[in-house]
């Protein structure tokens, strides 16, 4: 009796040595081979649109798993880099947000600008092509805006603004006037952009812009390209408009550390490679990163060589665009005070 108790205990005691030996192994703390702990991945998120071209570059050269991409509808970008834990390390989105939520650099900072504008004009008719000099040919003339009372439509006010020119934006409220310029506000391109609006000119993102100029090319009231808002804009080499940010933690971790350099090396060889790519290469390298049930907005259809360009995809170094972009955040709060805010140096990242 006393030897089966003794080899009972045994047993149990065998039992629990292998149970805490398993509990250290490799499969079970998550560790690498020959024991060393898996690098961690890192979550990269943009928006629907213009802003998710930048990420085509780092998607096709990042192949070892070290990012996690992530393209989301554009009215959900923001809730990814806040709350008591949020869930990009990396992500793309417009300067104005990126400076009124996290300016501070406490949580988040600035790593570069990578989109510079994407709105175009479009119009029928005789109606004038619009230059930096040829301005004034707006007053007395209506303006369909997209996007009327965000990035685009401020800009396009900072722009008539350092051109002299009044404007008034229409309402109910409100008529035409023949002394100003006339604003009027466009929710939606695919129906409020169309040659029969009533409008003089349309100010419209692409590929929004590309396609109506495709599909009224054969009409009797064509669209005509009139212009760009990036080329009225400053030295006409575009705006500030979407940027990409990285967590504080990210960068302040030796292996993050390297992870930021890894991404800003794909950021700076995304303008070649977008140039260069098939637009069906570009398609099919962000497919499968939107949220499940989403309907991308650029597609085999819409998006082409001309299109990809007119997205203004061009990284510029937080410290090189340091300056041009406190000046556009200002230029933007002097039109609307609570669009956006100032930022603390803190907030561009520094190698």
């Amino acid at each position: 009796m006393k030897k089966v108790i003794s080899l009972a205990m045994a047993l149990a005691m065998s039992a629990a040595a292998l149970a805490a030996f398993a509990a250290c192994t490799p499969e079970n703390d998550n560790s690498g081979e020959n024991g060393a702990p898996e690098p961690p991945v890192y979550t990269v998120y943009a928006p629907d649109g213009a802003p998710a071209l930048a990420l085509a570059n780092a998607i096709d050269k990042s192949t070892d798993g070290s990012f996690e991409f992530h393209i989301v509808a554009s009215g959900t970008i923001t809730a990814q880099v806040t709350g008591e834990s949020p869930a990009a390390d990396f992500c793309v989105l417009p300067v104005n947000a990126a400076a009124k939520l996290l300016g501070t650099g406490e949580t988040y900072r600035m790593l570069g600008t990578v989109t510079n504008g994407n709105m175009y004009f479009l119009t029928t008719g005789d109606n004038a092509q619009l230059t930096t000099d040829s301005l004034d040919v707006l007053v007395g003339k209506t303006v369909g805006v997209v996007q009327l009372n965000n990035v685009p439509g401020l800009t396009f006010q900072t722009v008539l603004k350092a051109n002299e020119l009044d404007y008034q934006i229409l309402s109910s409220e409100t008529t035409e006037a023949t002394d100003k310029v006339n604003l009027q506000p466009i929710q939606d391109a695919a129906s409020g952009v169309t040659p029969a609006g009533g409008c003089d000119y349309y100010l419209c993102p692409e590929p929004a812009a590309t396609s109506k100029l495709n599909a009224t090319a054969s009409s009797a009231n064509p669209f005509k390209l009139a212009g760009s808002l990036q080329a009225l804009y400053g030295d006409g080499t575009g705006y500030p408009q979407a940027v990409l940010v990285a967590k504080t933690s990210v960068i302040g971790d030796s292996y993050g550390a390297a992870m930021v350099g890894d991404m800003i090396e794909y950021m700076e060889g995304s303008a070649q490679f977008l140039a260069e790519a098939d637009p069906s290469e570009v398609v099919a390298l962000l497919a499968d990163k939107y949220t499940q049930g989403m309907t991308p907005s650029l597609n085999a259809d819409n998006l082409n060589s001309t299109v990809i360009a007119n997205c203004s995809v061009r990284f510029t170094a937080a410290q090189a665009c340091k300056e041009r972009v406190n000046t556009f955040l200002a230029e933007l709060i002097a039109i609307s005070p609570d669009f956006t805010s100032v930022v603390l140096d803190a907030f561009y990242y520094q190698p």
